[in-house]
């Protein structure tokens, strides 16, 4: 079911009228679970912040808690963002996708991530492009490869791409608000979990700060 996204709203009313998206459907019980998410979870941090933080979806704590970051993954994106002297208070922080995607084996049990597919990215792109719209930031960071194709497109890759200044919107592609400034820099880095899940975390925490850093030395 197609939505219509409101035009010249602020933050809240976008995030108020995001709750009665039924874009795809994983609003609802989805094949493979028992339940439905509890809420979409749309965004968290300053509207008018410098930099944006675009991350994959939430998990299970986060549906629960209705902000993205909030779990483990998001104790170490503070912290990372922290050491690599981003100041908080000009982040804002969302998500491609804006409900949980899930397994769930049992009635009660537990809920595991499951990926979300190109349709879940399409049917929230729409939400990401208003909110940058509205945040007008300096930087966007893609954090792990579903942002990364959310902003950039199909041919994004994390290990090809990470690491370096890019501009968004792409070549070819109409900027979110054409009255704002035509191109912003864009950054990709690997996602908080991902380095919760790599085989050294050591190396994975290193390289996702130095590529903060990146960031930093970009809003100077």
């Amino acid at each position: 079911m197609s939505m219509t996204i409101p035009q010249g709203v602020p933050i809240d009313a976008l995030r108020a009228a995001a709750r009665a998206c039924q874009g795809c459907e994983l609003h609802a019980a989805q094949p493979g679970s028992l339940s439905a998410p509890t809420q979409t979870v749309f965004s968290k941090g300053n509207p008018a912040g410098r930099v944006v933080f675009v991350g994959e979806q939430p998990g299970d704590m986060e549906d629960r808690a209705g902000a993205p970051f909030v779990g483990p993954a998001g104790q170490l994106f503070d912290r990372a963002i922290a050491e690599a002297g981003i100041d908080p208070r000009q982040a804002y922080v969302t998500n491609s996708v804006k409900h949980f995607r899930f397994i769930q084996d049992r009635p009660g049990g537990r809920r595991i991530h499951k990926t979300p597919e190109a349709q879940h990215v399409e049917a929230c792109r729409p939400w990401l492009r208003a909110e940058l719209a509205i945040v007008d930031p300096e930087v966007i960071v893609a954090l792990g490869a579903t942002a990364g194709r959310a902003l950039i497109g199909p041919q994004f890759r994390v290990t090809r791409d990470r690491g370096r200044v890019m501009l968004w919107p792409p070549a070819g592609e109409t900027p979110a608000d054409p009255s704002r400034r035509r191109a912003v820099s864009l950054v990709a880095t690997s996602h908080p979990s991902a380095v919760l899940r790599a085989d050294n975390q050591e190396v994975a925490y290193k390289e996702l700060v130095d590529d903060l850093r990146l960031v930093a030395r970009l809003l100077g």
